[in-house]
């Protein structure tokens, strides 16, 4: 896929340049390139206008017109096309008040770190450097372009992004950038949730995530957008079951197994679960003669959670999910001592698999034992489809035909035989029916 979108990127700088404008690859692909990596989108920057742009290409959306930024669709893919601007003052911390078209060098230092400031022709491979960029990128450094009180102030939300590119590249942030981020951190609040809402999905799940947690909770940004969470440091746990520590070092080492795991830390809802399966720990604590205990933290993290995840805008879907992760993540401790039907109602739960990985990296992030985690895997093994999904013995047809009134009665037998069949009490459709007839026709 990368390489599509590159050779498909390049077309459409080279068809910029036959139509006489400048035309450059730029940004985060760049970045990349520099790193070694094959990079996923391709932002490209032109001398052409809007309408330019526009009148070149067969497909495009005017997704950014009056900011210069013009989308061209190929092969059902985007790609943003911006003309060389300059920005005018910043009036609310998001948008520049005006914008003017400018050349590349002047559009390249008004973007937010020089990481992202470099400009290469994709036919040549040339890098054009006006801000040091490619040094900083060597010598693994996070940096503003010019001033950093000014930068943030243009847009508070690059305070976080340097902090998810810190996390994600494994780079650190330069001092008098780190310490403008601690200055200026309780104006994060100011952007919208979305736009929070999608950088802290990057931090979760691009590699880095305890890192990035980190430096939010050392520059504030953290309290300011996510209270909850910062509440976590030093709410001490029992050292029996908790050797790791409290429950904000329990959670860091969580997202740093979290970043470890290849495939499964894509999926954002286990990494929100994760971030928030004990934030209900924080206003449970107790202690007593018999140590310390966490009564009720599941049903509090829920709630706790399903705030944030309503102030952060997530969808329903996402929400009901990690709800749902968090719900069962305490379950997995009796799995081995339920009955048949409820281990089975338990094990083909939708989502299981995401259930099964967060409680596998909560025990290795503990007291490492893994044996509810492997009894689980063992019964997955030796169940199949219709073990835990058995084929209906009647139906409630065949329940009316023996007389049964359609209603409730109906869904209640259907129920029971379920449980029936589960519990491995009843095979056959004979049984079945013996069985209805013994428990409910005996008047």
């Amino acid at each position: 896929m990368g390489n599509d979108n590159r050779r498909n990127a390049e077309a459409v700088v080279r068809l910029l340049k036959q139509s006489g404008h400048e035309a450059y690859f730029v940004g985060g692909c760049v970045r990349d390139f520099i790193l070694g990596s094959v990079s996923g989108d391709y932002d490209i920057v032109t001398s052409a206008r809007p309408n330019e742009i526009i009148s070149l290409f067969p497909n495009t959306l005017a997704i950014g017109a009056k900011f210069g930024v013009v989308a061209i669709i190929v092969d059902n893919y985007l790609y943003e096309v911006a003309t060389f601007r300059g920005d005018d003052v910043y009036a609310d911390g998001r948008h520049p008040s005006r914008i003017y078209f400018s050349s590349a060098r002047e559009d390249v230092f008004r973007r937010d770190f020089t990481i992202n400031g470099l400009l290469m022709d994709p036919e040549s491979n040339k890098i054009i450097d006006y801000v040091d960029g490619r040094a900083d990128i060597e010598k693994k450094i996070i940096r503003t372009i010019g001033d950093p009180e000014k930068r943030f102030n243009e847009d508070f939300l690059r305070m976080l992004r340097a902090i998810r590119f810190a996390a994600n590249l494994n780079f650190t942030i330069e001092p008098l950038t780190m310490r403008a981020i601690k200055n200026n951190a309780t104006k994060i609040k100011q952007i919208s949730a979305e736009r929070i809402r999608d950088e802290l999905g990057k931090i979760l799940t691009r590699g880095g995530s305890r890192r990035g947690f980190e430096l939010m909770a050392e520059t504030g940004i953290l309290k300011a957008i996510l209270p909850e969470v910062d509440k976590m440091k030093g709410v001490e746990q029992p050292l029996r079951f908790h050797p790791e520590g409290d429950v904000w070092q329990h959670t860091l080492s969580m997202l740093e197994l979290l970043s470890k795991n290849g495939g499964t830390s894509e999926n954002l809802c286990l990494a929100w679960s994760v971030l928030l399966h004990d934030v209900g720990k924080v206003v449970t604590r107790t202690e007593d003669e018999n140590g310390v205990h966490f009564y009720g933290h599941v049903q509090q993290g829920e709630k706790i959670a399903d705030d944030i995840m309503e102030r952060l805008k997530f969808s329903n879907a996402q929400k009901e999910t990690v709800l749902n992760l968090i719900h069962h993540h305490m379950v997995f401790m009796n799995v081995q001592k339920m009955r048949p039907a409820r281990l089975k109602r338990f094990l083909r739960m939708p989502d299981f698999g995401l259930h099964l990985e967060l409680h596998r990296l909560d025990c290795l992030a503990s007291h490492g034992m893994l044996d509810n985690y492997e009894f689980c895997q063992d019964r997955l093994r030796s169940l199949n489809r219709d073990d835990l999904h058995p084929k209906r013995l009647l139906t409630g047809d065949d329940l009316i035909e023996m007389g049964f009134t359609p209603g409730k009665i109906i869904g209640m037998i259907l129920l029971a035989l379920e449980e029936e069949q589960l519990e491995g009490r009843i095979m056959t459709t004979k049984e079945a029916r013996d069985y209805v007839r013994n428990k409910w026709m005996k008047e």
